[in-house]
């Protein structure tokens, strides 16, 4: 009788709290073992219980990165999946960005893909699999939100190129574009003066923007993002790679 094969490693970063946590959930429910790669730790780890233990990183510092796959790796015998979740959305005109606006978002959102998938690819072995969390805001601009698009095209793009880098090594590299997800990071973002609810009723705007523009007419929830990734990561995803996948309740069919 043959051993039960060892669960697989995923590390998700930007786990600590909203749709991070909630990615981190699924696959953890999936029986892999997860590695959470945040600045803090509030507590999911002690909340999954066994195979879940938390790394802490700035994604914004590719050291920091590199330090946790090396970790991932030597704490576990094997890194099998890397999800670059971790990044931010904030709206501002304009004429009032500036350097470091750009500079901090095109570090977390952008490079923290970039050098995370860099990190990931040192261990990842034929079979492995790498998602981004991306943005519809990485298909289509909107107003005031020129810095998040920049962030998050980037993002897709990242992910096209190292999907046919990566390819003759058995690796695949996705990612998944969600529209809002409710989340306590999102809400904060909303309501901001320049974010498109215009400080006015945010459950009215999301519910508006639902009904108006969803084809499903309600948004996707976190619940559903984590499973697209789980799904991407899995055997039966094993042609799919390069993709940049809409988890937006038909927003833009595509």
């Amino acid at each position: 009788m043959s051993a039960a094969p060892l669960p697989r490693t995923v590390v998700v970063t930007g786990a600590s709290r909203g749709l991070g946590a909630e990615i981190a959930r699924a696959f953890h429910a999936a029986g892999d073992e997860v590695v959470l790669v945040s600045r803090e730790d509030r507590g999911l780890p002690a909340e999954l219980g066994s195979r879940a233990r938390f790394v802490a990183a700035d994604v914004r510092r590719p050291a920091e990165l590199h330090a946790a796959a090396r970790g991932a790796f030597e704490s576990t015998g094997r890194l099998d999946v890397w999800v670059n979740n971790a990044g931010y959305s904030r709206w501002c005109p304009l004429p009032q960005v500036d350097e470091p606006f750009w500079d901090d978002m095109l570090a977390t959102n952008l490079k923290g893909v970039f050098f995370g998938a860099q990190a990931a690819a040192a261990y990842l072995p034929a079979g492995g699999s790498i998602i981004n969390v991306s943005s519809l805001a990485g298909k289509r601009g909107s107003a005031n939100n020129a810095v998040y698009c920049a962030s998050k095209f980037g993002v897709n793009g990242v992910t096209q190129a190292l999907a046919k880098e990566l390819g003759s090594r058995g690796l695949r590299v996705n990612a998944v574009c969600p529209v809002f997800v409710e989340s306590e990071g999102l809400l904060e973002a909303l309501a901001e003066p320049a974010a498109p609810p215009l400080g006015s009723d945010i459950p009215g705007y999301l519910q508006g923007f639902a009904s108006t523009q969803a084809a499903l007419g309600r948004l996707p929830r976190a619940h559903e993002v984590a499973q697209a990734c789980v799904f991407l990561a899995s055997e039966r995803a094993s042609a799919i790679t390069g993709q940049c996948l809409n988890v937006d309740c038909g927003v833009l069919p595509q």
